[in-house]
C-alpha cells in the first residue's frame, strides 16, 4: 500500500493481465464456463471492460472536483456487475478484447504517472465503495486480472492455482474486503494466520454490531485461529473456495466464515 510498492504492484498487474489476455484470446474459449458462477469467458472480459471504464469516470471526477452520487454500496454489487457484464455479451470476441486491451493500457499509463504524493494522497470515488486512496485502484486491477484468470482456469476443469506474487500482494487487501462485506454482525473474535510470504503473520479480528476491526497481534489467547497460505486466503475471501486450517473452536471459526456476503 506504500509508494515503495508501486513498481512491484504494477509489474505483477501487467504480468497477470498478459496471462489473462493470452487465455481469453484463444480459439474456442469465448463461451466456455468459468469459476465465476454462470459467467462465461466473454462475460468476464465484459466485466473487466465495464469496471475499467468506470475507473476513468471516477478519475475524471476526482481531478475536476465534480460531485458524484453517493456510493452504490457493496451489497448490491454482485447483481449490478452481472447486469453490466451481460449487457456486453453479444460484442464479438476480437472487438471486446481489443476494447479491454485499450482500456488496460490507458489505465496502466495513468498508474505509471502517479507520484509519491498521489499514491496515498489522491482520493478517487469508487462507484461501490466511495472515496478511496488511489493505491486501491492498481490493487483492484490485480484482483480483477489475478482472480478472474483463476476463474477462467477453473472453468477448464484442470488442476491449477493462484500465482504467488499476486496472492502475496493481495493479502492485506483481503482484510479490507472482509471489512466491507461483513453481513450479520454477530459478535465474533478469532485470529487469522497467514503462514507464508512477505505478509505472513497473525491478525486479531473482531466482528460486532459496528462491523469488523482487525489488527496485527498475538492470537494465542483466542478461542479459534484459522491458518491460510496466501492463495487460499485470497480465494476464500473472494468466495471461490472453502479453505483454511482451523485451530481451536470450530464453532467460532464456522460462525466467522459465514458472516460475509459475496461480491
Amino acid at each position: 500500500m506504500s509508494f515503495e510498492g508501486k513498481e512491484t504492484m504494477l509489474r505483477v498487474v501487467r504480468q497477470e493481465a498478459e496471462l489473462f489476455f493470452g487465455m481469453v484470446g484463444a480459439d474456442g474459449v469465448w463461451e466456455a464456463p468459468t469459476g465465476a458462477g454462470h459467467w462465461e469467458v466473454r462475460d468476464v472480459v465484459a466485466h473487466l471492460t465495464d469496471t475499467t471504464e468506470s475507473y476513468f469516470v471516477a478519475f475524471d471526477a476526482a481531478r475536476s472536483d465534480a460531485e458524484v452520487p453517493p456510493a452504490y454500496g457493496l451489497p448490491g454489487m454482485a447483481e449490478r456487475v452481472d447486469r453490466q457484464a451481460l449487457a456486453l455479451r453479444e460484442v464479438p470476441q476480437a472487438e471486446l478484447i481489443d476494447r479491454l486491451r485499450t482500456d488496460f493500457d490507458k489505465m496502466m499509463g495513468m498508474f505509471d504517472a502517479l507520484g509519491p504524493d498521489d499514491w496515498a494522497g489522491f482520493t478517487v470515488p469508487h462507484f461501490y465503495m466511495g472515496p478511496l486512496p488511489v493505491f486501491f485502484y492498481p490493487a483492484f486491477q490485480l484482483m480483477d486480472y489475478g482472480v478472474h484468470s483463476w476463474d477462467i482456469r477453473q472453468g477448464t476443469g484442470r488442476a491449477h492455482g493462484l500465482s504467488g506474487e499476486a496472492a502475496d500482494l493481495l493479502v492485506p487487501f483481503m482484510f479490507v474486503l472482509w471489512k466491507y462485506t461483513t453481513g450479520a454482525k454477530d459478535p465474533c473474535e478469532l485470529g487469522i494466520r497467514i503462514t507464508s510470504g512477505p505478509n505472513a503473520g497473525d491478525t486479531r479480528v473482531s466482528v460486532g454490531p459496528d462491523g469488523m476491526d482487525y489488527a496485527a497481534g498475538d492470537v494465542s489467547d483466542l478461542r479459534a485461529v484459522i491458518e491460510f497460505d496466501p492463495g487460499s486466503f485470497v480465494l476464500t475471501a473472494f468466495g471461490r473456495s472453502n479453505a483454511g486450517t482451523i485451530r481451536g473452536d470450530r464453532a467460532v471459526a464456522d460462525r466467522y466464515l459465514n458472516l460475509f456476503f459475496r461480491i
